[in-house]
């Protein structure tokens, strides 16, 4: 097992879910569960060539698949549905003259493709609304806690740390709503025939139009599907694969925007993603807390993001009704992105769940802050105890830059307040000065916005998920 290259999204990413559903079992698994749901259509058609024992047989071998006659048969023939028509044969001879019959490959392998993309959304959904319900409770647990926010990374007006999660949190919400669109316009394939026409059908059934037409929605029907696409060349459209990625790009654009936020309050040390007990942070300085689950958020947020020109290349240039340089690409793009978002959302659920806040740092931080932030209010007091409105503009602008060159300068505290308090302009004490300084007097409405925007879209969502919430994460460290 180790002298082959072995990927790393299914060794150290991807959860055991998402692997099956991208796994060989379940890829022809779900070719039988087509053939024998062709075969019941064709049976429930009229068409006489196919028998109900012939159905049973099949169904008889739906999950034993001889994997070993199939891998022997492909060395031969060089072409895999044929290879797994053939081995269902084997195990089917009564019936192996009507398996994948008026069908042709991409009746298997399209079909497959959709179902079992439309079932990793489905996951991938599950993970999301984890994600959103997990950050939901940090929001709401930390909605009153004023904290510096920044614009350019340089201080700007405070906000509250619960605040600052609803904007990671709404990018969820966007990707949500991409991500329900996305799976509620999921359809199968069908069973079109070589070039979409569904002339083998004819042929078949006597060119019977009317019998023809119901044979895509009795094939949706019984793979659990609302209808199939209404038209199509040999395959569905490839724009489909392109879509289905689009929205995963939109989760990991979110995720990398959480990561980074992360890195950057680990730097601070105001906030901390986990750190197990005996984790190591690197090799040379023991010291170190690494934000290594955060890097590798946005290590695979990379790839998802980029794995999205794939299929934008692979439909843009399809010829006509089809060609076959989609195949190779498809079975890399497609499951490897899947796979990474996977991934993604594990870590997304592990750094949300033991996030850890460090309340008298970020105190900290703000009131440093603080005194340049609050000196409008202080201004207005002066004011209205008298003052000149345009002096004391300037003797602040004064103050403020002369504490700023203290504070970069000679690295020493910020001293603003105590010029203010010997400046008679202002007619101000320190104590009356500090009384001002109250971070809660300066979030705005940040508390009052976190507790609005859950209470009226976030927990509405969360609600009708009830059935799916409470799942933990497990990653590989």
């Amino acid at each position: 097992m180790y002298d082959k290259y072995q990927s790393p999204l299914s060794e150290r990413y991807a959860s055991k879910e998402m692997q099956y559903i991208f796994s060989p079992d379940k890829k022809f698994k779900t070719w039988r569960k087509l053939w024998i749901a062709l075969a019941e259509t064709e049976y429930e058609l009229g068409l006489s060539s196919v028998t109900k024992e012939q159905i049973e047989e099949l169904k008889a071998h739906a999950d034993d698949i001889n994997f070993d006659v199939a891998k022997a048969r492909e060395k031969e023939v060089r072409h895999d549905v044929m290879s797994h028509v053939y081995a269902y044969g084997v195990q089917c001879p009564n019936a192996k003259g009507i398996i994948h019959l008026g069908a042709t490959s991409c009746y298997v392998g399209d079909n497959t493709d959709i179902i079992v993309m439309t079932e990793a959304l489905k996951l991938v959904r599950s993970k999301l609304v984890n994600v959103i319900a997990e950050l939901s409770s940090f929001a709401m647990k930390y909605k009153n806690l004023p904290t510096l926010a920044f614009t350019h990374f340089q201080p700007a007006q405070p906000t509250t740390v619960g605040k600052r999660a609803t904007l990671w949190l709404h990018d969820l919400m966007l990707d949500l709503e991409d991500l329900d669109y996305v799976i509620s316009t999921m359809k199968l394939l069908g069973s079109k025939g070589t070039t979409g026409t569904q002339a083998s059908f004819l042929e078949l059934f006597n060119g019977d139009h009317e019998t023809i037409r119901k044979i895509d929605g009795k094939i949706a029907e019984k793979m659990g599907f609302d209808a199939c696409y209404p038209v199509s060349g040999q395959t569905y459209s490839r724009k489909v694969d392109s879509r289905v990625l689009n929205v995963l790009s939109g989760i990991a654009q979110s995720a990398h925007k959480f990561s980074n936020d992360i890195r950057l309050l680990q730097h601070l040390k105001e906030i901390e993603e986990p750190f197990e007990k005996h984790q190591i942070g690197s090799s040379a300085m023991a010291y170190k807390r690494n934000p290594m689950r955060s890097e590798r958020i946005a290590s695979l947020a990379n790839y998802v993001m980029s794995d999205t020109m794939n299929p934008a290349l692979v439909a843009s240039t399809q010829w006509f009704e089809r060609t076959l340089d989609d195949s190779a690409n498809k079975r890399l793009s497609v499951p490897e992105g899947f796979l990474a978002i996977d991934g993604i959302l594990d870590l997304y659920l592990n750094v949300v769940d033991g996030l850890v806040v460090y309340p008298k740092v970020i105190k900290a931080h703000l009131m440093r802050e603080l005194p340049f932030m609050a000196t409008e209010n202080i201004m207005m007091d002066a004011v209205k105890a008298g003052g000149d409105r345009q002096e004391l503009h300037e003797r602040i602008r004064q103050h403020s830059m002369a504490a700023g060159r203290v504070v970069k300068e000679e690295g020493k505290d910020n001293d603003l307040l105590e010029r203010i308090a010997a400046d008679p302009a202002f007619g101000m004490t320190m104590d009356q000065l500090q009384a001002i300084m109250k971070p809660e007097n300066f979030v705005g409405r940040a508390p009052e916005q976190t507790e609005e925007f859950i209470s009226e879209y976030v927990k509405p969502v969360l609600d009708e998920n009830k059935d799916i919430l409470g799942m933990k994460a497990e990653i590989n460290v």
